[in-house]
């Protein structure tokens, strides 16, 4: 599955420490790999049917999946993510 990041996603990585980027793009790319794999960290929001979000410690990955295509909306911490 090919992985797509968003502006704002691919801003968030760029601030944030290196390990803490290193380990969410993995994470997000086990996922598109083998979408099983991280089954109890992954759920569908509420209210935003065509969005799932995927848990990484205290960050959330904000995303749509598809078969092919795999949209990274955005990246961010736990609390403030729910905003947008």
């Amino acid at each position: 599955m090919k992985i797509l990041y968003s502006k704002d996603a691919a801003k968030a990585l760029t601030r944030m420490l290196a390990n803490e980027a290193r380990r969410i793009i993995g994470k997000i790319e086990q996922y598109a790999a083998d979408p099983a794999s991280q089954r109890n960290n992954v759920m569908r929001m509420q209210g935003r049917t065509e969005y799932h979000r995927l848990r990484v410690g205290d960050w959330r990955v904000v995303f749509v999946p598809g078969k092919e295509l795999m949209t990274i909306a955005a990246i961010g911490p736990r609390g403030g993510i729910y905003d947008r």
